[in-house]
């Protein structure tokens, strides 16, 4: 039997704790523990224990002991690139921490990481894809950016193949994309 190779998931503001991002951003939910609640269940039944989570940002907004409690139920290897609202997050046990912006590289693709979104990026001319937070979906994604927050994925961690599927039909009406892709076009 193979061993599975460990995926990479990227997240952004999840406001664990955060009661006023429910009206604030219309997510359904009664309370802020039932929200808590579901976005934990929705990161474990998505991230496998030795997978990789970037957490882009706006991890929560409450006490620390809360937010500690939170972060060590969920699943993975828990990488932070800090948002506007992370001053007490960042005192959680990250497997890694960084302000502004990270580059990495996932699946061939070099990837530019950051809780705000850019207009140009590192790259951005020659492939290099961007991800960020921060808008709570109100900002479109583009060919080349997308926004991997809660409130644009279900309320649950997002993979590079399904970030690459959106950015593909942002190029145009999903038939278009398809017809593209079928290579009949």
């Amino acid at each position: 039997m193979e061993a599975s190779v460990p995926d990479t998931w990227f997240v952004a503001d999840t406001h664990f704790l955060h009661a006023g991002v429910i009206p604030a951003c219309r997510r359904p939910f009664s309370s802020i523990a039932e929200h808590d609640a579901c976005l934990t269940e929705a990161w474990n039944a998505t991230v496998a224990p030795g997978d990789t989570v970037y957490h882009l940002g706006d991890f929560a907004l409450g006490p620390a002991e809360a937010a500690e409690r939170i972060f060590r139920k969920l699943h993975g290897r828990k990488c932070l690139i800090a948002g506007n609202h992370d001053k007490r997050s960042r005192k959680l046990p990250w497997a890694e921490q960084h302000d502004g912006i990270r580059e990495i590289s996932v699946e061939g693709r070099h990837l530019v990481l950051c809780h705000f979104p850019l207009r140009a990026w590192s790259r951005s001319f020659r492939g290099s894809l961007h991800l960020y937070g921060h808008t709570h979906g109100t900002l479109p994604g583009t060919t080349q950016s997308c926004d991997v927050g809660v409130d644009v994925w279900g309320y649950r961690p997002v993979s590079l193949t399904d970030i690459i599927d959106a950015m593909a039909l942002a190029e145009g009406p999903p038939e278009e994309v398809a017809l593209a892709r079928s290579g009949l076009a």
